[in-house]
């Protein structure tokens, strides 16, 4: 990292303006004779490439780390309620790959209690180790115990890199623990990738979806991520496994907390289009109420569901649930029929790993049919009633 330093004494009104029309994020101001930046700045350098010298950059001294003494791919164990969610089955087949690149084992972390099911499962889906906190103290989650049973296993064991599954537990434990170990975190990775020298690239949407940035913490170890569900590929499970479970030991001070948990229940179900095999999705070329009748009978003869883009929810036709994309759920469903969406990257990146996708719109150079297996270029309220009509055999 590094920071911007205003050389004060080149500063005058006319420099300061010219300088403030440069920045495209609107984060130098200039008041009272005193040239400032903000917090706004996103460290493009603008201003000092084109500031006429008003601004350097200092890069910080950055301390070497001795990377050999880092060693595994580590997944964090949602096991909340005593069942492991399947995004952290997802992470152990993606952590095997990446420690197959620098010939390192693959760990797995679960913090609650009973977890022996769990452990078992773990290893089935590819831990070489499974390390075990189990305790009645953490039944329930609080934030700082799991957080000491997660920072007590990264200083005895170093893991090189930690993949966190972006569940509600997740996004809340990972930023908390890698702020305690003074290392990144990178938020929402679609693309993971291993270098030889065990630098994780870190990939993920960046400035509303626009690029795709690639993110790598070589200085500091272990490397944080958190990957949504239904990004990666769940593993086939081993009949067989040879990894181990070593149950950890849980101290008093570890279980210590300002947080008492008066009482704890089930959420009601709800739809979760994340899980369906089957998604009917409309956008704004279908969002006449005619068009999500008729695609509402198409999900339910299917068996599936129907989801929208984030302007249908904005305008307030869906509930937010029911959104895909980046701002929405990813999916993954046997089948996903799109109907007059136009494919924005922010879309696209929420659905493009489904197994056959159908594709429905007037425009032949949407981007949707870039990624689509099957493009259909027409009039979806033409189009939909006959299809219909065909599945009914009519």
């Amino acid at each position: 990292m590094g920071k911007l330093i205003i050389n004060k004494n080149l500063v005058t009104e006319e420099k300061a303006l010219s300088l403030i029309k440069i920045c495209p994020f609107n984060a130098i101001t200039y008041k009272d004779g005193s040239l400032d930046i903000t917090s706004a700045c996103k460290m493009c350098k603008m201003c000092v490439k084109k500031g006429q010298g008003l601004v350097d950059f200092i890069e910080d001294d950055v301390k070497e780390i001795d990377k050999s003494l880092w060693r595994g791919v580590c997944v964090y164990a949602d096991c909340s309620g005593g069942k492991i969610h399947k995004v952290t089955l997802e992470l152990l087949g993606k952590a095997r790959e990446l420690a197959n690149v620098i010939d390192h084992p693959v760990y797995a972390i679960a913090i609650g209690t009973n977890l022996d099911e769990c452990a078992n499962e773990l290893l089935r889906f590819g831990a070489d180790k499974v390390f075990v906190y189990d305790d009645p103290a953490f039944a329930d989650f609080r934030i700082e115990p799991y957080t000491s049973a997660f920072c007590d296993f990264i200083d005895k064991f170093k893991p090189s890199s930690i993949l966190v599954g972006a569940t509600n537990l997740g996004r809340q434990l990972a930023p908390r623990v890698a702020a305690r170990c003074r290392t990144g975190l990178t938020a929402d990775c679609t693309v993971l990738e291993m270098k030889k020298n065990t630098d994780l690239v870190q990939i993920r949407p960046a400035f509303g979806g626009n690029i795709m940035a690639q993110i790598i913490t070589p200085a500091t170890r272990p490397q944080f991520c958190t990957v949504r569900y239904k990004v990666f590929t769940e593993p086939t499970p081993m009949d067989n496994p040879t990894g181990k479970i070593v149950n950890m030991t849980v101290t008093d001070k570890m279980t210590m907390s300002a947080i008492d948990v008066i009482k704890s229940f089930a959420k009601p179900k709800d739809i979760d289009i994340a899980e369906a095999d089957v998604i009917v999705a409309v956008g704004r070329g279908a969002a006449s109420d005619a068009i999500r009748q008729q695609a509402e009978a198409l999900a339910n003869m299917l068996g599936g569901v129907v989801a929208c883009t984030r302007p249908l929810v904005e305008e307030n036709i869906f509930d937010a649930k029911h959104q895909i994309g980046l701002s929405g759920r990813t999916v993954k469903p046997k089948l996903i029929i799109c109907l007059g969406i136009s494919g924005a990257v922010q879309f696209a990146a929420g659905m493009k790993s489904s197994d056959c996708i159908v594709a429905v719109n007037t425009c032949n150079t949407a981007p949707i049919f870039d990624i689509a297996h099957y493009c259909v270029v027409g009039d979806v309220a033409e189009i939909l009633p006959k299809l219909i009509n065909k599945i009914k055999g009519e």
